[in-house]
């Protein structure tokens, strides 16, 4: 839908105006689809406009190009603008994090103020307990809260804890640990009450927040149906993905940091976004109040379970139907985010069975097997352990192309990494095809 003129909040005559940054993130980049289907007109403001090329519904969207810290581009990026969502955060580790995160509240609450946007919508997490035993990553989210309520506009600040959905981080990390750790050691935070919701559920309450009543400015509490520790969301997986039951050894010598550290190592998640996730979940994160249900009821079938929010998580992930990953965002120490032309699965992990061997051909006739692989020729795996055979060094039955290659010796060397998507073979120059055809 074209964004247009400026609409009014509620009224039937003329669709909402919505702007959203942090398109390109985890979120975002699945809240856009989100107020399309309800026929808002979008505006996607971003650094890099090119991060949000490959998106499905790019054209059907406007892209302002702004940094959140430059208050004019900022202001023209929110000009006939009616509803706005915030949806940035920093989440290093650094002692400047707190500081950006709230410079950068601060210029887009002034700019949405004299901009004249009728709504911000926010999504932060749940505060509990005192300001001063909050984790850093909490205590800023709650700083930008109050930031935004401050700023003049009705503002909505929705408050989540652990967010369940195909490629998030949180989700990515509960996977990993618990499915490559059948037995482990860990912290004490594993035992923190937790309030986990489902992503479907929180696009519900951000898509419902764009009609608010005007006078409505304040925070909502956000969760789904379970209460429960962080073991026992482990042990749940376990259970909805038929894994086995998982041992667990509760140590109190894990500091956050070696959390962290211990999280980067067993899990895609890096060290760096690994802390700030770990030091929240040494606070309690359970809603105080359900209020948002007097604006937004419930969908007919309620809120997802955790049970639910996991098996669909799953499903999703093991069809490589993932629209976006925690990975989509820029974050300092992960993998390098995917190209706009890569495939979806693109990103994820790959289990790599990679072999080598020196055989007798020349790099070009190498290279005519490779670009022949796929199509009719089908895609090669191993079917049983390599070992020597007649015909060819790898192991392949004899007839195979290497044997009658030339003389020049190349380099074999065979990866087949396993996807979501399934079994794919991956090449690169001078790999030869000793491979059955």
């Amino acid at each position: 839908m074209t964004f247009g003129g400026a609409g009014s909040t509620g009224s039937m005559s003329s669709p909402l105006n919505c702007l959203v940054t942090g398109a390109s993130g985890y979120i975002g980049g699945r809240l856009v689809p989100e107020l399309l289907s309800a026929g808002y007109a979008v505006r996607c403001m971003a650094r890099d406009p090119g991060k949000l090329s490959d998106r499905p519904w790019s054209d059907d969207v406007e892209i302002a190009v702004a940094d959140v810290m430059d208050g004019s581009a900022v202001r023209r990026a929110l000009e006939g603008v009616d509803v706005a969502y915030y949806l940035i955060h920093s989440l290093g580790t650094d002692a400047s994090f707190e500081r950006r995160d709230r410079t950068a509240a601060q210029t887009f609450a002034a700019a949405a103020k004299a901009a004249g946007v009728q709504r911000i919508v926010y999504l932060g997490g749940i505060i509990s307990g005192q300001a001063g035993k909050l984790s850093p990553h909490l205590r800023s989210r709650a700083e930008v809260g109050d930031i935004l309520l401050a700023s003049g506009v009705p503002t909505a600040a929705l408050q989540a804890a652990v967010i369940i959905g195909s490629g998030s981080a949180s989700f990515e990390m509960l996977r990993y640990l618990t499915e490559r750790l059948p037995a482990m050691v860990t912290p004490q935070w594993v035992d923190t009450r937790i309030q986990p919701i489902a992503v479907r559920d929180v696009l519900r309450y951000l898509a419902g927040s764009a009609t608010l009543p005007a006078d409505v400015s304040r925070r909502f509490d956000i969760g789904g149906p379970d209460v429960l520790s962080y073991v026992e969301m482990m042990r749940r997986y376990a259970e909805v993905a038929g894994l086995t039951p998982r041992a667990i050894v509760k140590v109190p010598i894990l500091t956050p940091r070696l959390s962290s550290l211990w999280v980067g190592l067993v899990t895609p998640v890096p060290a760096s976004l690994a802390r700030p996730l770990v030091e929240s979940l040494r606070n309690e994160v359970v809603c105080a109040e359900n209020d948002i249900t007097g604006y937004i009821p419930d969908p007919p079938g309620g809120l997802l379970t955790l049970n639910q929010a996991i098996a669909a998580a799953l499903r999703y992930t093991r069809e490589g139907d993932v629209s976006t990953r925690w990975s989509s965002a820029a974050t300092p120490g992960a993998p390098s985010d995917p190209l706009p032309t890569d495939p979806s699965w693109a990103g994820g992990s790959l289990y790599v069975d990679e072999r080598h061997s020196v055989v007798n051909a020349s790099p070009a006739a190498l290279w005519r097997v490779i670009e022949g692989i796929g199509g009719e020729t089908g895609w090669y795996f191993p079917s049983r352990p390599p070992g020597p055979s007649a015909g060819c060094s790898t192991g392949w039955p004899a007839g195979s192309d290497c044997a009658a290659a030339a003389a020049t010796p190349g380099i074999c060397s065979w990866a087949t990494p396993w996807t979501s998507g399934g079994w794919r073979r991956s090449s690169r120059d001078h790999y030869c095809g000793c491979a059955r055809r």
